[in-house]
């Protein structure tokens, strides 16, 4: 076609500046066209998560109708952080030695084995606490060997210009299985009782067991014969400025400006709201975190992604603080759901760093040390919010948090001059 002959547009087909319009506010699904490896890794991953989010919501009904307590409720997530903590790390490392879509194929088994269990045992009519929590613990361990090797399994099924647009469908995974997942539990565990919505779950892992079934092998690209390590993985981040930075700026976020655990006080104080306005504050960020991966399609073209990380932390600092000084419940609602979205374009580029600027022999260790980042620093961020509001008040937490959020980014983008200019064209580590 020369520029004297235009080519017609069909009836039923927008012009080709309306779908590029499309394609960069949309997320790029050209992962999900190009490799069916990926795109079954997707949908089965999109599944089970659906069915743990049901799983974990059913857990802590069972404990709470067992125990009446709200403490007992609230050990289960300590039962599940700490072998997150503890064994993400190992996972990591483990998953830098051996076959990874064996240890993905062996720890989704295990999972879905774990949710059996728990089926047989409500049908058994076996209600013990302590049993709940050992289930949960050791889901958590499968959790912790799963996340490494599936990850890093991810740059070897696509080539390093799709990275960016596979991570941005994978945020959607998760957040649609924390938003659909526990509503479906509560659904059919008051319709068909605990032991349906476990062995729902168990099936649900089917559809990731089949996808990694599926994979070729997945041995890790070793420079030599020394086995995998947490030490030398932890070292390799000490001397790798640009990946460090990652972590450290998502702890800014994390533990300065992650008012979660002040929401239900926020919902009285505040707005004069009872539990449903509290289910309201802790869904907005999650919305804002699923449309942060479905309208994404504009980030394809940013190629400094060390500069798009301190912009989306300080950005998620400033929702933060502006939150703290609103009493309108609407306005609250969308600060946080601009926080939300702020937080997923965060970790899309830190993840996009993270596959592309490591070799492949660490991304296994990396990704464990940002399953114990992500697990921890959100524990620890509501642990600063709830002391400081106990000390002060809920609004000086939240507000003074989320300007401690940008003035700790801003002092780091300072600080990390090559963490400004990372092109994604020329990464380096």
């Amino acid at each position: 076609m020369t520029a004297t002959e235009p080519q017609p547009q069909s009836q039923h087909q927008p012009p080709e500046p309306r779908r590029a319009e499309r394609r960069r506010l949309f997320a790029d699904l050209t992962p999900l066209r190009t490799s069916a490896d990926y795109r079954r890794l997707w949908f089965g991953s999109t599944v089970s998560w659906v069915g743990q989010g049901m799983t974990a919501l059913a857990v802590s009904l069972q404990v709470y109708d067992i125990t009446r307590s709200p403490f007992a409720v609230g050990l289960v997530g300590l039962f599940s952080l700490v072998p997150l903590v503890v064994f993400g790390l190992y996972g990591g490392a483990i998953a830098d030695t051996v076959d990874r879509r064996k240890l993905g194929l062996f720890s989704a088994c295990g999972s879905a084995a774990l949710s059996i269990a728990l089926a047989t045992a409500a049908f058994a009519g076996f209600h013990r606490v302590w049993f709940l929590y050992a289930v949960v613990a050791l889901q958590a361990v499968c959790a912790a060997l799963n996340a490494p090797a599936r990850s890093s399994m991810i740059p070897r099924l696509l080539p390093p210009e799709q990275l960016r647009a596979a991570n941005a469908l994978n945020s959607m995974v998760t957040t649609f299985g924390t938003l659909v997942g526990p509503s479906l539990g509560g659904l059919i565990v008051g319709l068909a009782g605990y032991q349906t919505a476990y062995l729902v779950d168990a099936v649900a892992f089917s559809a990731s067991l089949y996808a990694m079934w599926r994979l070729p092998a997945m041995l890790p690209d070793r420079t030599g014969s020394k086995r995998a390590s947490v030490l030398d993985g932890l070292r390799f981040l000490a001397t790798r400025p640009n990946l460090r930075m990652t972590f450290l700026s998502d702890f800014c976020a994390m533990i300065l400006a992650h008012p979660r655990a002040l929401f239900p006080a926020v919902a009285v104080l505040w707005y004069g709201g009872d539990a449903r306005t509290t289910g309201l504050l802790v869904a907005a960020p999650a919305f804002g975190a699923l449309l942060g991966g479905v309208l994404s399609g504009w980030q394809g073209r940013i190629r400094h992604h060390g500069q798009a990380i301190l912009i989306a932390v300080a950005s998620w600092g400033t929702a933060i603080a502006v939150f703290g000084l609103t009493r309108n419940l609407w306005l609250g609602l969308l600060l946080l759901a601009l926080a939300g979205y702020s937080d997923t374009v965060s970790m899309i580029f830190r993840n996009t760093m993270m596959q592309v600027a490591a070799p492949d022999e660490m991304r296994g260790r990396l990704q464990g040390v940002f399953i114990v980042v992500v697990a921890g620093g959100p524990r620890l961020g509501d642990f600063l919010a709830g002391s400081i509001a106990d000390l002060t008040s809920p609004a000086v937490a939240v507000t003074g948090g989320g300007i401690a959020c940008v003035v700790a980014v801003g002092a780091l983008a300072v600080y990390a001059r090559g963490f400004r200019r990372y092109d994604a064209l020329d990464p380096t580590p």
